[in-house]
């Protein structure tokens, strides 16, 4: 039987609460944090409704992807580990373009603010703003 630290279970009970109460909070009107980040991050350049026509699109090379038709043009499936490397940036070659902001190192730093002291789960930090991200980017697909 493989053993966890208590940071990776903090980490994984952070992901799931993460994923989980991102639908339940919206279904109740409360404050949804899965919308807040993408409202925060992403619409500027992909739209306050995800289908790539944010207000920064005469700024940028190429035209924001529609976010909404991820899943559809997918046979119907979240691209999960896809978003996540996309969202996350850390497979980006050093001298490669890349339109998009390197979010999982925004939250890295934000992470290193925040979180100081011994036994910081900084990763953990990072990952549960990427899944609440695409915990959202799931609610808004095309069905």
């Amino acid at each position: 039987m493989m053993k966890y630290s208590h940071a990776t279970k903090v980490a994984a009970s952070l992901v799931a609460l993460a994923i989980c109460s991102g639908a339940a909070f919206a279904q109740k009107g409360k404050f949804d944090s899965g919308k807040d980040e993408y409202d925060s991050n992403c619409a500027v350049c992909h739209g306050s409704d995800a289908k790539g026509k944010g207000p920064y699109i005469e700024f940028l090379r190429l035209a924001p992807t529609d976010l909404t038709t991820l899943a559809k043009r997918n046979g119907g499936v979240l691209p999960v580990n896809r978003l996540y490397e996309t969202i996350e940036g850390a497979n980006v070659p050093a001298h490669g373009s890349r339109d998009m902001p390197i979010w999982g190192g925004a939250y890295r730093a934000e992470a290193r603010e925040f979180l100081v002291g011994p036994n910081q789960n900084r990763e953990g930090y990072v990952r549960s703003r990427i899944l609440t991200l695409i915990d959202y980017l799931n609610r808004v697909q095309v069905r």
